[in-house]
Order: structure tokens, then C-alpha cells, then sequence
């Protein structure tokens, strides 16, 4: 699947978001080593620390189904202003990923590529915990 293609899916996500606090709509596509694409958005909650972000919502939802190795995300915001996968979220996606992972984000009018290890350089992981 190619970075347009991908970021297709992160806009769809965007539709199901639940915002009504920052109404700042945000999805997700991961998508895994064997090609499967799954999806995700933001999911607001009144004390805010408890929100789900599109991403995590996207990888866990692969988890669940088995998958632990990933190729890339996309992300989009109903603005499509080049948001980028904040810090919880690019340490969530370093547990699976490495530092070569492809992070693609919708600015609307092209694509931003990251890779995960220029959004988190120096992330925790097993080896620096141990």
C-alpha cells in the first residue's frame, strides 16, 4: 500500500472521531507486515486524561488481532495540518517498531515521511530498561 493510499484510510478514521472538547478530530492508519490496515481515531473524554489517541487506538486494535510487526502509520486531523503522532503515542509505536518505521502525515496538499527515530530519538525500550 503507498503513502496516499494509507492516508486515505487515516481520513476515513477521522469521520468516527469523538471530539466534542478539543474538537480536534484525529485518525489513524497503521499499516502491518503483511499488508492488513487498521484504523483508528480520537475518542475525548471530559477529564482528558483518559482520551484515546487515533494511533494507539489503530495499533492496539492490531494487537488484538495478532500483529506485531508494522510498516508504517498514517495520520490526518480534520484540519489536515500536518499533525504528527505525539510523544505517548511515537513511545507506544516504538515498542513495536523500529527507528527506520515510516511515519506518513496528511498536510493537506502532500505528505509529510518521518521515520520514528527522528520524531523519538533515544526511546525507552527493553534493552535501555534492562
Amino acid at each position: 500500500m503507498d503513502d496516499e493510499a494509507l492516508i486515505d484510510r487515516a481520513r476515513e478514521a477521522v469521520e468516527a472521531a469523538y471530539a466534542p472538547y478539543s474538537e480536534y478530530r484525529v485518525g489513524a492508519a497503521v499499516l502491518t507486515a503483511d499488508g492488513t490496515v487498521f484504523t483508528g481515531c480520537n475518542v475525548e473524554f471530559a477529564n482528558f486524561t483518559n482520551t484515546f489517541h487515533a494511533e494507539e487506538v489503530a495499533i492496539g486494535t492490531a494487537i488484538r488481532a495478532g500483529h506485531r510487526e508494522f510498516d508504517a502509520v498514517a495520520v490526518s486531523s480534520e484540519r489536515r495540518d500536518g499533525v504528527t503522532p505525539c510523544g505517548m503515542c511515537r513511545q507506544t509505536l516504538a515498542e513495536f517498531c523500529d527507528a527506520d518505521f515510516r511515519v506518513f502525515c496528511d498536510e493537506g496538499d502532500g505528505i509529510a515521511e518521518y521515520r520514528l527515530g527522528e520524531l523519538l530519538p533515544e526511546a525507552i525500550s527493553a534493552e535501555t530498561i534492562e
